[in-house]
């Protein structure tokens, strides 16, 4: 659980501490009118990388944060990759078919795949990467997530085998790779898309060791980029990739210095000295105002959880009561200033199945709360638990992450908002990060567990399973909560959405998937599986000389879009 709690929550802690110094950089386009491209000598974008002194690895077995995933994914490239409709798309391979049993896939690949260096790319160098990452060596902490679905991938990892290649990974000829799975699961094509099954050249590696990456100038790169040169401390210089399988970019030159602090980033935009830019807290309210101000939502939210296993919670009209005495839009407004998006959903806006439809507990799409339906049901919901009145509830205590003054304010509103709409008294816990995570891995099956918590989640890869199934399944990692695995009334209601989410994951028909994860979500709000709060966005400034970029939710640039991308005149 921990490893696959910190890939998510750990990614968004990072995030939300800085949120209000620098938000993750992000790119898009809203030029209007016909641009005119500028001269070849002027193809040149400066993108900076901003929060940190150098990248903590280029290597896509181990790549876990955004910014290195971006660029990673500039010089990378795997079997399929995620478009701007966060759709699993061809990338390496051109084609698959999935077996009978529903656990065999066979990828074609594309003809003439070539490293930056000229060296052929075949079938064999996608097996040889796929089974690099899972290797204990390597060490990767994101392979056993995104690629550990891979049959006797966990006896790889446990060091029981020595290899995958000839047993789950089969090479059937050049262009030919066949992967079993250890069970159904559509949605292993976009977990697919992660850098860790990227492909890296194995002669690369051979010569040069876990420092392959500083070496990406004489080969090595499979995507869209290849290195001129790497400084580190300073910057990353990008050239085309003149072996390119797909379309090539127009750009002559990328860019990536590396900015610390965003205040001197924002002055060297202001300066025309970068083209992208992440917004200062102070000038925030002002930039909202430019034309080349953007705002885009992201794959994360933050929400809080009860635990069903300790009372008042295991009370369904109780959890809705607490829900619904929240006004989710206030709190955006004064807490988080607008820089994120109130939300009542679990699966986010950007994501394929997103359910637009989507009601709250008390069947409306209102954030602001319901202050009237929440004590109405709070006092039924009394009643049923034989509790006189409001004050002699049990204790109630809600635990979140200290050192993110917004998250003070928020739980600080909130516990306002309880005490004025129910009259009752919620007590603030906050504690540092690590003891959260291992609070709430404790809370699972646990009466004497957390009572009432608040995280975040991004997704690991778009697909609602990762939203729905792997937070509320069956003994999931995530299930802390105890959703369906308590002895509450609604219990044998709840272990039937378990299996329904168990039936969507195998479910190879995508529209019948769909419906059957909206549903599943609509149950699981209407039950305050979570209270959703915000949907986080990514704000940020960015030239209007810089065409071709399209927002996503991801924060990614998939790497055939980089063909559309170029400097207009200024």
């Amino acid at each position: 659980m921990h490893k696959r709690q910190k890939s998510g929550f750990l990614s968004a802690l990072i995030c939300l501490f800085t949120l209000f110094l620098t938000s993750c950089s992000f790119f898009g386009n809203n030029q209007s009118g016909p641009p005119v491209k500028a001269s070849a000598d002027k193809q040149v974008l400066i993108l900076p990388k901003t929060g940190i002194s150098d990248f903590a690895t280029l290597d896509p077995a181990q790549v876990s944060d955004l910014t290195g995933t971006s660029t990673v994914q500039m010089l990378f490239t795997g079997l399929v990759q995620i478009d701007d409709h966060m759709q699993v798309r061809p990338q390496i391979a051109k084609s698959w078919e999935l077996g009978p049993d529903g656990m065999t896939w066979t990828f074609h690949l594309k003809p003439n795949l070539k490293f930056s260096d000229g060296t052929p790319l075949t079938a064999k160098d996608v097996a040889y990467s796929l089974n690099r990452a899972l290797l204990p060596a390597t060490k990767s902490t994101i392979a056993p997530i995104y690629l550990g679905l891979i049959k006797d991938s966990d006896n790889l990892l446990a060091g029981h085998l020595s290899t995958l290649i000839g047993d789950s990974i089969v090479v059937n000829d050049s262009s030919t790779l066949v992967i079993t799975t250890s069970k159904k699961a559509p949605y292993f094509l976009s977990m697919l898309s992660n850098p860790c099954a990227d492909v890296v050249e194995k002669s690369l590696i051979d010569t040069y060791g876990s420092q392959f990456t500083d070496h990406l100038d004489v080969g090595g790169s499979s995507g869209p980029f290849k290195t001129l040169l790497y400084t580190h401390g300073k910057e990353l210089d990008l050239v085309p990739n003149p072996y390119y399988y797909g379309p090539r970019p127009q750009l002559r030159k990328v860019i990536l210095p590396f900015y610390q602090q965003t205040n001197d980033e924002y002055m060297a935009y202001q300066e025309g000295k970068v083209d992208i830019s992440d917004i200062p807290t102070n000038v925030f309210p002002d930039a909202k105002k430019r034309d080349d101000f953007h705002q885009v939502p992201q794959l994360w939210v933050n929400y809080y959880t009860m635990n069903y296993l300790i009372k008042p919670f295991d009370n369904i009209k109780i959890r809705q009561a607490f829900e619904l005495a929240i006004d989710k839009n206030a709190i955006a407004r004064t807490v988080w200033q607008n820089t994120l998006l109130p939300t009542n959903h679990i699966i986010p806006q950007g994501m394929p199945g997103y359910n637009p439809d989507l009601s709250g507990p008390d069947g409306t799409q209102n954030l602001g709360g319901n202050p009237n339906k929440a004590r109405i049901l709070l006092q039924e919901g009394l009643q049923e638990e034989k509790i006189a009145s409001a004050a002699q509830l049990p204790p109630i205590k809600l635990t979140y992450v200290t050192g993110v003054s917004s998250f003070d304010r928020e739980v600080s509103v909130m516990i306002q908002m309880w005490q004025k709409v129910l009259h009752v008294n919620v007590t603030p816990n906050p504690v540092d990060f690590n003891t959260l995570l291992d609070q709430v891995t404790a809370s699972a099956n646990n009466a004497n567990g957390l009572q009432f918590w608040g995280l975040a989640w991004i997704a690991e890869y778009p697909d609602p399973q990762n939203w729905l199934s792997e937070q509320f399944g069956n003994g999931t990692q995530n299930n802390s909560m105890n959703y369906g695995q308590n002895t509450s009334d609604d219990a044998a209601r709840q272990v039937i959405l378990q299996q329904q989410l168990a039936n969507a994951d195998s479910d190879p028909q995508p529209d019948t998937r769909q419906k059957a994860y909206q549903q599943a979500e609509q149950q699981l709000i209407n039950e305050v599986a979570w209270m959703p709060m915000e949907q986080i966005t990514t704000t940020f400034l960015r030239k209007a000389y810089v065409i071709g970029m399209v927002d996503n939710a991801q924060s990614q640039i998939p790497p055939d879009d980089w063909a559309n991308i170029y400097i207009a005149q200024h």
